[in-house]
């Protein structure tokens, strides 16, 4: 399959109004001495016809955001994008998200430029994120033709990291079930980013109870939890 064929048989070409709204966009956040309570985070969650990152599309972004050590409910993102020949596949029966509400959604660029505008320099977080990061980083080079910088945490690595006593714990409903959370739209990119954030919100209470203040702490712990697991499976 042409690597460009979600968007048609070329790139798109930005006209000057989406060309200046690229130029202002910020510079991301990083991973520094910044207080964890006083950082801005934003969950996102992507819902896409699939999940090859090196074809398949993305349909809908949800996002919210996490700062002050609460979840801003007046400050969140959810879009539908247009994709030209979607079609029904497998992926419908998870998300729900029908060839009608994709060939009435927006225009992947202006939905691209809408949600980079609405998380301005905030750290990315997601469960699973290397999915997210990847897609989205791949939606922005072949939409407009820009690279993404944002930093992203993983909620599915964060979590075992500071629940290590906690085994057997996978995924999201993993999680929200032992946490007693409750989501009833599972798979809607909204409600999933919601779930998200209420998980993150009691991690980075435990985290600060384990003495983690800032973002450059919360990566250097979990740099380190990495390497520590790397080790593990590799004495297997």
């Amino acid at each position: 399959m042409n690597p460009l064929s979600w968007l048609g048989a070329r790139r798109q070409v930005l006209n000057s109004e989406q060309q200046a709204r690229l130029a202002r966009l910020s510079a991301p956040q990083a991973l520094d001495d910044t207080p964890l309570e006083g950082c801005r985070l934003v969950v996102v969650d992507l819902e896409t016809s699939g999940l090859n990152v090196n074809r398949d599309r993305i349909l809908s972004v949800g996002a919210v955001v996490v700062e002050n050590g609460c979840i801003d409910l007046g400050s969140q993102y959810e879009c539908t994008l247009f994709q030209e020949n979607h079609r029904v596949t497998e992926s419908v029966l998870i998300h729900g998200i029908a060839p009608s509400e994709v060939a009435r959604g927006v225009a992947p660029a202006d939905a691209l430029l809408d949600f980079m505008s609405f998380a301005d320099n905030a750290v990315f977080v997601a469960f699973h994120a290397a999915f997210d990061q990847r897609m989205l980083q791949r939606g922005l080079r072949q939409t407009l033709n820009t690279r993404l910088r944002h930093v992203f945490l993983d909620v599915a690595e964060l979590a075992p990291m500071l629940y290590p006593e906690v085994t057997g714990r996978k995924t999201l409903d993993d999680w929200q079930d032992y946490f007693q959370l409750r989501n009833s739209q599972r798979h809607h990119a909204a409600a999933d980013a919601l779930a998200t954030a209420e998980i993150l919100l009691i991690l980075l209470s435990r985290a600060r109870a384990q003495g983690i203040a800032t973002l450059a702490e919360l990566n250097g712990r979990l740099r380190h939890w990495r390497r520590l697991r790397q080790a593990r499976i590799g004495s297997l």
